[in-house]
């Protein structure tokens, strides 16, 4: 038997119940001949807590500081594991991201991983220990501070680790059975998965999906990482994420693989700009200048009496203000008018390699929408996804709407969410 990495959420591990039973199945892991390493999140809701907390102290903390706070939550989730471990007989060492040998950059809130030495954690594995190590933290290369990995860091954690060990898969484990065609929190008739490309879950995962963050997946496509998203809460087998089925996976060669929606995005519209070479390049490196990432972008045709157009574009609620603060630090530079501001918008996506093989995909979705009386406000789309930008209000609907127009809905039980919170 070979190495497996397997990660726990934090709905996993929100009480000592809750870690005694991840602890039971991590031993059952490892008495079936498996070397066993273990990335842990922080108990339940415990790192909005201390978000919540710092904020009360700090209007805007410190990024270095916030980060001392928030990679606490870990650490004692992986030291409580540790303890459940050994009172089952089972030797088990913890260690933090940085005892991990997880390297990052020196951005703090949203660090990225740049190298992986696990010395520490092979030596434990050679002594017959069972690694736990705190997932979404590491520690910068330059300047040796504690980072955190931002969100989905913890799963981006485990399969950074996966590839550095040579695991043999990465299990993901969390409040649902596996990866669904939609949120079955949204849509409780959505269909489980049981094998979906990396390519498919990517788009997905750029597109809202929760239960696998992209960093995540495109990690794993890089290493080749299989992943296999299970629940903590039951003993069923999940979804394989992978570039190929692997052994006895049942292939599902479906023209859609899922509806995906987000409603943690805002949008912006720069007004009146010139219509002219290198204004919209003037505005997004503003943007890019400003560490924001943005989602979809869609710039009107220009008024012929004017010159002027309009440019829009999605971006995470979280840097609205940000991006709001440069923009108009360089408005004599780029010459707009002015900015309009949304933040109650909601993102629905449809995602499926076979769409570019299957005429009638773009106009079902339209229609779905239109008969659920759902106006569009942006549209955007590559050769495997679809994505339209909705009132926050219409996204459920519009999700359930997409989702029985193309046949996703199960005929058996509804969808299981054990946890309730989506980690």
């Amino acid at each position: 038997m070979g190495l497996v990495v397997q990660k726990y959420g934090g709905s996993s591990v929100a009480d000592a119940e809750g870690i005694k039973r991840v602890a039971k199945r991590i031993v059952d892991a490892k008495k079936n001949g498996h070397q066993v390493v273990v990335v842990v999140s922080a108990m339940g809701d415990t790192t909005d807590e201390l978000t919540d907390l710092a904020e009360q102290v700090s209007p805007i903390p410190a990024g270095r500081e916030l980060d001392m706070l928030l990679t606490s939550g870990e650490r004692i989730s992986m030291a409580l594991l540790a303890m459940a471990i050994k009172s089952l007989g089972h030797e088990a060492q913890s260690f933090t991201g940085s005892q991990a040998g997880v390297i990052t950059d020196s951005v703090h809130n949203k660090a990225r991983i740049i190298d992986v030495t696990p010395g520490r954690i092979r030596t434990a594995l050679d002594e017959g220990n069972i690694a736990i190590v705190a997932g979404f933290q590491g520690v910068s290369q330059d300047k040796k501070d504690i980072t955190t990995l931002g969100r989905g860091g913890s799963d981006t954690t485990a399969v950074a680790l996966a590839a550095a060990l040579d695991a043999e898969v990465c299990e993901i484990y969390t409040d649902v059975d596996g990866v669904f065609t939609a949120d079955p929190r949204v849509v409780p008739k959505a269909r489980k998965i049981d094998w979906i490309s990396i390519e498919d879950m990517l788009e997905l995962a750029a597109s809202g999906s929760k239960v696998l963050l992209h960093r995540c997946v495109e990690y794993a496509r890089r290493y080749n990482i299989p992943i296999h998203v299970r629940s903590s809460f039951s003993g069923l087998r999940g979804t394989w994420v992978s570039n190929e089925p692997l052994g006895d996976q049942q292939v599902e060669h479906a023209i859609i693989s899922g509806v995906a929606h987000d409603v943690s995005e805002a949008k912006i519209t720069v007004v009146g700009v010139p219509d002219k070479p290198g204004e919209a390049a003037a505005i997004f490196r503003t943007i890019a200048n400003a560490e924001i990432n943005i989602d979809m972008v869609v710039q009107n045709v220009s008024a012929a009496s004017t010159g002027l157009t309009d440019i829009s574009f999605t971006l995470p609620k979280t840097e609205g203000r940000k991006a709001i603060d440069a923009l108009e630090r360089a408005k004599g530079t780029i010459g707009f008018d002015s900015l309009r501001y949304d933040d109650q918008i909601g993102k629905i996506s449809l995602v499926g390699a076979g769409m570019k093989t299957n005429p009638g995909v773009t106009a079902g979705f339209f229609e779905a929408l239109s008969e659920a009386n759902v106006n569009i406000e942006l549209i955007s789309t590559s050769e495997i996804r679809i994505s339209v930008v909705t009132r926050a209000d219409d996204v459920n609907e519009a999700v359930r709407a997409v989702h029985t127009a193309f046949g996703l809905d199960t005929e058996s039980d509804e969808a299981v969410v054990y946890g309730g919170t989506g980690r």
